[in-house]
């Protein structure tokens, strides 16, 4: 069962902090930078599915597996290796996800509210916890379409979030 937002606070709360500061006018460019670079992260944290943690195993930090023959964690799967494991440079990355998206999917997933994202993500995280802990080929053909569908989600979400931040 979920047990709540952290008590230092959550991803909502720091987005609407940093929402605060790049609409100031008064903040100087430098925490107008910041707060736009930890958007950035935030948007894309919200679409990673162990980030929306029922609050029992640190995203899944705690649930230690074998990936490929590699000591690892749920949550390093989930943020970097089955990513990695295509070994797709940044590029690569972006302009196959990029090319990959539908007007139709862009203009579907265009919603710029985090609790949408977070409930995607909630749902998505009961459904990848795997039975045992050693895994391999089958935990990352059944999971990377979902990792990669995140993925673009949340660079077409990052547009919606800012068009909608500045009234675009």
């Amino acid at each position: 069962a979920d047990v709540g937002a952290p008590k230092q606070g959550d991803s909502v709360s720091a987005l609407n902090a940093f929402r605060k500061t790049l609409l100031d006018p008064r903040a100087s460019r430098a925490q107008k930078q910041l707060a736009l670079r930890f958007t950035i992260h935030l948007v894309g944290d919200l679409h990673q599915p162990l980030h929306a943690g029922d609050g029992t195993d640190r995203g899944g930090n705690d649930l230690k597996v074998q990936f490929f023959y590699e000591n690892s964690n749920l949550h390093r799967v989930w943020d970097s290796q089955m990513i990695d494991r295509r070994q797709l440079s940044y590029s690569e990355w972006s302009e196959w996800l990029g090319n990959k998206i539908s007007a139709e999917q862009a203009k579907e997933w265009a919603t710029p509210d985090p609790s949408v994202w977070i409930e995607e993500s909630t749902q998505i995280r009961d459904t990848i916890y795997p039975d045992g802990t050693n895994l391999g080929w089958d935990y990352l053909y059944t999971h990377l379409p979902t990792a990669t569908e995140r993925l673009q989600q949340a660079g077409i979400r990052l547009a919606a979030y800012l068009n909608n931040l500045y009234n675009k």
